[in-house]
């Protein structure tokens, strides 16, 4: 059971007011399942193509963001069935754009605000060591492996990548 009282006096007002303010644990659970779609790179990294490209097929995105196209499938899938990307057909081309109401401004805003507040010195240290770790990998193996670190990275497949 959770404590009802403290040692020091209770700020009532505060304490109302952030009552007043708190989402509802069904909510907090939708956001938070929201913000791990976020978590992946490449996932994120379709939302802001997007809000800049308005709509792209899998392999423009794909070149845009320079990963593979099941990368980018995968990511549109998932982006899909939480509701925040959409797609229509044409022919038998398929087009993907953000879902309509999709926040643009608050993306844009709030993600890039969240960069630079969110230690930037350590995020750099951390992807540096992880390469410097691995010194026989190109730059784009340690980025795939970064995407999907528990795959290991097959450089024969990343050298025929590199030439096509």
């Amino acid at each position: 059971m959770v404590s009802r009282s403290h040692e020091h006096p209770v700020n009532s007002e505060g304490v109302a007011a952030a009552r007043d303010g708190v989402l509802s644990v069904a909510d907090a659970g939708r956001l938070a399942g929201l913000l791990g779609m976020l978590a992946d790179p490449v996932r994120s990294r379709i939302l802001f193509a997007l809000v800049t490209a308005e709509e792209l097929c899998v392999g423009d995105l794909a070149l845009a963001l320079d990963v593979t196209e099941d990368q980018v499938s995968y990511g549109l899938k998932m982006l899909r069935l939480a509701g925040l990307v959409s797609f229509r057909r044409d022919g038998r081309m398929v087009f993907y754009r953000l879902s309509d109401g999709f926040p643009h401004p608050l993306l844009e805003h709030c993600l890039r605000q969240l960069l630079t507040i969110a230690a930037p010195s350590q995020a750099a240290a951390d992807h540096r060591a992880s390469a410097d770790s691995e010194p026989g990998l190109t730059r784009e193996a340690s980025l795939a492996q970064d995407a999907h670190p528990t795959r290991e990275a097959d450089p024969a497949r990343e050298a025929g990548r590199a030439r096509s």
